[in-house]
């Protein structure tokens, strides 16, 4: 299994206030803007990242792991009858993912990009 990168998920209604504290701040750019969805990037290490997910009420993920085969991963994740909270699905801005819970209970985004 090859992990790419992993990235804090941090549920937030002040998307504003954030990107004041993470761009102008700390020096991060906006690497994603979906609205919903922000992450914020180190131009230095673009693989240190940090997201904002606006709460809807839904489960949302405290974490994301991005790994080479998300399909193995969710295989494996079946196999050993883990707390998948949200199926494997190809989504619409290019990535393929799912998430499940870990003996902590934190929800974990498991994803890959997709071609």
């Amino acid at each position: 299994m090859s992990i790419r990168r992993v990235v804090p998920d941090i549920r937030s209604d002040r998307f504003d206030d954030s990107r004041a504290f993470y761009v102008d701040l700390l020096g991060f750019t906006v690497a994603m803007d979906l609205h919903d969805v922000m992450t914020f990037a180190s131009p230095a290490n673009p693989t240190a990242q940090v997201t904002l997910i606006r709460s809807d009420g839904s489960v949302l993920p405290q974490i994301t792991v991005e790994v080479a085969d998300v399909d193995a991963i969710y295989g494996e994740a079946q196999r050993r009858g883990a707390d998948v909270v949200y199926r494997i699905a190809d989504e619409p801005w290019g990535v393929r993912r799912f998430f499940l819970r870990d003996p902590n209970g934190i929800v974990v985004n498991v994803m890959s990009h997709t071609p």
